[in-house]
């Protein structure tokens, strides 16, 4: 992580100044999220010592109830989590942390320790994952690996098609054939994105940065 990005993670002294350790036992949960799809990873638990930590090294470090030590994610199994940014909540005794994780998380090897609990947008997520797998794949292995075979000019060529039929399936008010079309024409955007080494995030932030002006 950059000098940059982790002062960015980091929270201020004036917000650590404001944290009730007192309310909470000198232990105050840490809530983890998955930065980009929004999924909830874990729960844990840190005191001050392992709040420095973590905002010194970019990797989430919490106290161990259990094991009466510091410890930090994936020390052991190499499945850290790389702090995106921190955020206090409302009564400043709830961490709430964005993640990029490395691996799963939970330690059944699952990315949640709240599976199977997910999200619309965290399946959305999943899918751009599995597309960017099978960039390199073996073109008889799927459609999807296939269709990058095929080409940047075959590829664009189908988000074209598939816009227009669903554009066609809206003016007749056909909602089974727009929910399939739909389906397609995202599909195969994200095939198209990933195919120029763009993602989701990217066009995400730049519609964030849009809605401000």
């Amino acid at each position: 992580m950059s000098n940059e990005t982790l002062n960015n993670a980091r929270l201020s002294e004036e917000q650590i100044a404001q944290l009730d350790w007192e309310k909470v036992d000198n232990l105050m949960p840490v809530i983890v999220q998955h930065a980009v799809s929004g999924e909830v990873l874990m729960m844990g638990y840190m005191n001050q010592e392992a709040l420095t930590i973590t905002q010194a090294s970019g990797k989430v470090t919490f106290y161990s109830r259990t094991k009466q030590r510091l410890w930090t994610k994936g020390e052991s199994s190499g499945n850290f989590l790389n702090l995106v940014s921190l955020y206090p909540d409302c009564d400043n005794d709830t961490l709430l942390a964005l993640v990029n994780p490395i691996g799963p998380t939970c330690h059944k090897g699952n990315n949640s320790c709240f599976h199977p609990a997910a999200t619309d947008w965290g399946f959305l997520f999943q899918l751009e994952e599995l597309l960017a797998s099978r960039k390199n794949a073996d073109p008889e292995s799927s459609y999807t690996a296939k269709l990058y075979a095929s080409g940047t000019k075959r590829i664009a060529q189908k988000v074209g098609e598939e816009g227009v039929e669903t554009a066609l399936a809206a003016t007749v008010n056909d909602r089974f054939e727009l929910t399939n079309e739909a389906s397609d024409l995202v599909y195969h955007l994200l095939v198209l994105l990933q195919d120029q080494d763009l993602n989701l995030s990217t066009v995400i932030e730049n519609l964030r940065q849009r809605h401000k002006k």
